[in-house]
């Protein structure tokens, strides 16, 4: 029956045609044309016409629709550029519901949690609504409390989405590079952080951890002691919208510093912590009185290990010098292209995205229209979706759109370059290279007493079991184990003498 509403909920917003590209939809496209009478205001363009659908299914296909917005390869890049603009705002639900939600979390009245509560909301969206707030402290705080009934709501739409991603896997082969399944499991671990919101208090106080003593980026304290499964309280924060130029201005704040500062807290989140802010919308963005960045709202983070950002920067500074084999090579070494295509048939293809985008001047180069072309030839050389790089796709979207906004002549991307290539020396230079032998040389050091502590354990373990070991046999068991330890040993001593040659070489040259 959700399926049925969804349908119908689509052809009446004519918004069914962008799903005529997945083969498996096209009978539930056919069933919604049929039937839907009743016709919303038409928008011109099809991807106006989805978002406007999503937006009036709900929470879950607003969270979609943000997802889907950097899909291109799927959508193509006019509807894609349309999903950017989904707006997840709702009305908000009585102040009264929300102190009576709150009182039930910590099962004591809320005059003991604080001395003042604004029961007007100065911001509600479809998963939760924030209130201004006094602690009895004296501490001015930002209280977010989930909707009723939310999680339920989400699980049954995520639910459906999974069976719906499973059956297109199933009936449509040709699919599977895409990953639909993982992609809804991204979808669904970001929902489940934000139904609760101690993990979303996690979230705020590893960043704030990973940026503490940095004066140009500020993440708001939490309160711990009023915050639980429904409710979060954080340091309340005063500022300007980022977006709010005009302000920012008359402040006396520099745009010019404004987005350096932007570029370097996004580069650090993004390479040097491998854990960002997912969201980083304007409304989620703040200058305050000292010129910093404040940032709100942690509900979607993302997090990419150390191989992937690797990855990440060796395309990205592939792409930006124009070395496009290079951009080919890296994607065969991360295994995202298939070693049975051709890599000058791809580095060929990088070539056809690259020049036509950094042939422009350095302020009109765009990383988020370049990341949108490479995707869309994805299927020629079937390279598989990367659901791990789903958000920062995302976020580095919106992040280029709030730079353009603020300054169309300054690029947020060459402000970085200088920070990812000084990244890459200090990650990928020799000294880095060093360092990590190193540390593979201790970490095969310690498995050496563990390969002795076997032996003891088994004999140990056979001795129990009344199985008694002869004198020869345990010579043989012994010797067998001893040149286990010989075959580690010995490669370890010789890659420590290299490394200590490669050192002192280091050292000499400087």
């Amino acid at each position: 029956m959700r399926l049925v509403r969804i349908c119908l909920t689509l052809a009446r917003h004519d918004a069914l045609s962008p799903l005529t590209a997945v083969p498996a939809a096209v009978p539930f496209v056919r069933f919604g044309q049929l039937f839907a009478r009743r016709r919303s205001r038409v928008l011109p363009r099809p991807g106006q016409r989805l978002a406007a659908a999503f937006e009036e299914l709900g929470p879950s296909f607003i969270k979609l629709g943000q997802l889907l917005s950097t899909r291109a390869d799927l959508l193509g890049e006019e509807i894609t550029t349309d999903l950017t603009g989904l707006q997840d705002h709702l009305p908000p639900f009585p102040g009264t519901e929300a102190r009576a939600l709150i009182e039930t979390e910590f099962a004591r009245p809320l005059g003991g949690l604080f001395a003042s509560f604004d029961e007007a909301a100065i911001a509600a969206a479809s998963i939760a609504q924030v209130h201004f707030a006094r602690t009895t402290d004296g501490n001015e705080v930002a209280v977010k409390v989930l909707r009723p009934g939310i999680a339920a709501a989400l699980a049954r739409d995520l639910d459906l989405f999974l069976w719906l991603a499973d059956l297109a896997e199933r009936l449509q082969p040709a699919l599977r590079r895409l990953k639909p399944v993982e992609v809804v499991q991204t979808l669904a671990e970001v929902v489940r952080f934000e139904m609760d919101l101690r993990l979303e208090a996690a979230a705020a106080a590893e960043l704030a951890e990973n940026f503490a003593g940095d004066p140009n980026f500020h993440v708001p304290r939490v309160d711990w002691l009023r915050t639980g499964r429904t409710v979060l309280t954080l340091e309340r924060i005063s500022g300007i919208r980022i977006d709010d130029k005009a302000a920012l201005l008359a402040a006396g704040h520099s745009i010019e510093d404004l987005l350096c500062k932007a570029a370097a807290a996004f580069f650090n989140q993004v390479f040097r912590d491998g854990f960002f802010h997912a969201d980083l919308h304007p409304g989620n963005m703040f200058v305050d009185a000292d010129g910093a960045i404040a940032v709100v709202d942690f509900g979607i983070m993302g997090r990419l290990d150390r191989d992937t950002r690797f990855y990440l920067a060796d395309m990205l500074l592939g792409f930006l010098s124009g070395d496009y084999r290079r951009v080919a090579e890296i994607h065969f070494a991360a295994g995202y292209v298939p070693t049975d295509r051709s890599i000058d048939a791809f580095t060929q293809a990088c070539r056809s995205i690259g020049e036509p985008i950094l042939g422009k001047p350095l302020q009109e180069i765009s990383v988020a229209r370049l990341l949108a072309q490479l995707f869309e030839i994805t299927e020629q050389f079937d390279m598989e979706t990367q659901p791990q790089l789903l958000l920062l796709q995302k976020t580095m979207v919106v992040i280029e759109g709030v730079g353009r906004r603020l300054d169309p002549e300054i690029n947020i991307w060459a402000l970085s370059r200088p920070l990812i290539e000084e990244w890459m020396r200090d990650n990928r230079g020799p000294e880095a290279r060093v360092r990590l032998g190193l540390e593979t040389i201790a970490d095969l050091v310690e498995r050496v007493p563990r390969l002795v502590r076997s032996l003891d354990a088994l004999i140990a373990d056979w001795s129990r079991e009344g199985i008694v070991m002869h004198a020869e046999t345990l010579a043989i068991q012994a010797a067998h184990r001893a040149r286990h330890l010989t075959i580690i040993i010995v490669p370890l001593w010789i890659t420590a003498l290299a490394l200590a040659g490669i050192a002192v070489a280091l050292l000499l040259g400087r």
